[in-house]
């Protein structure tokens, strides 16, 4: 399947979406704490979705309790729709509606796609905070947006 930029649109996310955005979110899976919490960041319309063809393929938390700047939790995006540009399109639009001069993100220092997702999406270093996960140090990423 194939998402183009012109047929995917980005919306606030309704809390009739948190069920598709759980269906392909592998960690909720494992962890039933995140509809909880995508739940309360749709309440709180901290969350935006991308939408093609009707269905929900991808989304983005963006709260501001880091230091209360703006900071993206989680982006995720189904599957078969990866590889396509719409993890970053969901970081941009992120930035769009960021209400703060600076915005941040973070991912462990293993996972090389998302460091790299996060270096293309215009991102620099900001930072390191060991012992959340043993042996995979978290890497803390900024953009200022204005």
């Amino acid at each position: 399947m194939s998402a183009t930029h012109d047929d995917t649109i980005i919306r606030r996310a309704m809390p009739e979406d948190v069920g598709a955005m759980l269906a392909f979110d592998a960690y909720a899976s494992v962890n039933t704490g995140r509809g909880r919490f995508l739940g309360e960041a749709v309440d709180k319309q901290q969350c935006l979705v991308a939408v093609h063809a009707g269905a929900v393929i991808g989304y983005v938390v963006l709260t501001y309790s880091f230091f209360d700047y703006g900071f993206i939790n989680l982006v995720v995006v189904a599957p078969e729709y990866q590889r396509q540009g719409m993890a970053g399109r969901l970081l941009l639009a992120a930035e769009a509606t960021c209400k703060t001069a600076k915005l941040f993100i973070s991912t462990n220092q293993s996972n090389l796609p998302s460091r790299k997702l996060i270096l293309k999406a215009g991102f620099e270093p900001s930072g390191v905070i060991d012992n959340l996960d043993e042996h995979d140090p978290e890497l803390v990423y900024f953009k200022r947006t204005r």
